[in-house]
């Protein structure tokens, strides 16, 4: 079977954020390759994934005729149009199916039916299964811990993982389920704490070994911009439901500048009760604004000050307030109070 591949050049760049006039990019019914050390742009790889059905679609006289077809990308905050370059539909050489030991061939049998892998071409599945790694996981053991780098994705093959922020259970994960997404697409860093409910099997897939497979097929790219953005509601779904009842959790897990800033940003009106070393601290919230707080003898910015330099210690969050603290003043600006609190808290611990 010959394989289809077309290149293609910008020729209009109309404040496009990736690619510039005479940059030039390919497309084969495999994969989608950007120009030489720029990022992949998700929409136009869905627009090139239709494109490559109407071209498969043509005759090979019609690709052949010489005419310089042209297309336009739908833009963002920018487009291109770019020509296919005549002649660039080259057959290629037969596909060859790349030779498994036993244990690869096992492996694949097992992974093949994950939605994950289903979106990857065939020979290339083949090909990178040299990179994979099964891991087990006794039950309790942590995977990823947040804020810790990442720089691997996991697949499940049995077992279950839980995926928590803090005090705050996002999901749980089971076979053909995939971790470690979000810190692979936003920063190498994780942004949950993933550990085992039982005995849970895993493939590992290193991140420079997936870079290989999101960079030659359109449809993993497409995949994963969906599984990115079904995590992410799920993750604002679950911290929302739980500051709408009720949150408590330990500060080593979520430092006080975190929890103010998360309140703030979620507009939450209820108390802040904070227990640190012996002593009890409150913060009052209305619609994420700070009306009054108290930690021993001190009392509101300077009772904040003191709370932000604490790392120990145990919280809990209620909501509502009474008709009197409803209609009290805040006590300052928010963000104005925050950034105040962390450089004092910075200047004593000798930080500049």
């Amino acid at each position: 079977m010959k394989s289809f591949i077309a290149q293609f050049e910008v020729i209009e760049d109309n404040n496009c954020p990736l690619y510039e006039v005479g940059e030039c990019f390919r497309l084969t019914e495999r994969s989608f390759t950007p120009p030489e050390k720029k990022e992949v742009c998700l929409i136009l790889v869905r627009e090139m994934t239709e494109l490559l059905f109407v071209l498969l679609g043509e005759s090979p006289d019609g690709l052949a005729d010489g005419e310089e077809k042209r297309y336009s990308c739908s833009g963002c905050t920018g487009l291109i149009k770019f020509r296919l370059i005549p002649g660039s539909d080259a057959a290629a050489v037969g596909d060859e199916e790349l030779p498994l030991d036993t244990e690869q061939q096992a492996l694949l049998g097992r992974i093949v039916d994950c939605p994950l892998f289903k979106t990857v071409p065939p020979a290339l599945l083949r090909e990178m299964m040299e990179f994979f790694r099964e891991e087990r996981l006794k039950k309790g053991r942590i995977l990823m811990r947040k804020g810790e780098p990442n720089l691997d994705l996991f697949v499940i093959l049995s077992g279950q993982l839980s995926v928590d922020d803090g005090p705050v259970h996002i999901s749980t994960l089971g076979p053909g389920e995939i971790c470690g997404e979000m810190s692979y697409l936003v920063g190498n860093v994780a942004g949950a704490t993933v550990s085992a409910l039982e005995e849970t099997i895993l493939i590992t897939i290193g991140g420079e070994h997936f870079n290989r497979i999101i960079e030659q097929s359109p449809s993993v790219q497409l995949f994963m911009a969906q599984l990115l953005a079904e995590r992410l509601a799920r993750a604002n779904t679950a911290r929302s439901q739980s500051f709408d009842s009720c949150m408590q959790g330990r500060l080593r897990e979520m430092a006080p500048a975190e929890l103010f800033q998360i309140l703030h940003m979620h507009q939450k009106t209820g108390v802040l009760t904070l227990y640190l070393s012996g002593r009890e601290a409150e913060v009052a919230f209305r619609e994420g604004c700070i009306i009054n707080a108290h930690y021993g003898e001190l009392e509101n910015q300077y009772a904040i000050y003191a709370i932000l330099a604490e790392r120990e210690g145990v919280y809990i969050f209620r909501t509502g307030l009474s008709p009197h603290q409803m209609k009290a003043a805040e006590i300052g600006d928010f963000m104005a109070l925050l950034m105040e609190g962390v450089k004092r808290v910075d200047e004593d611990r000798g930080v500049h």
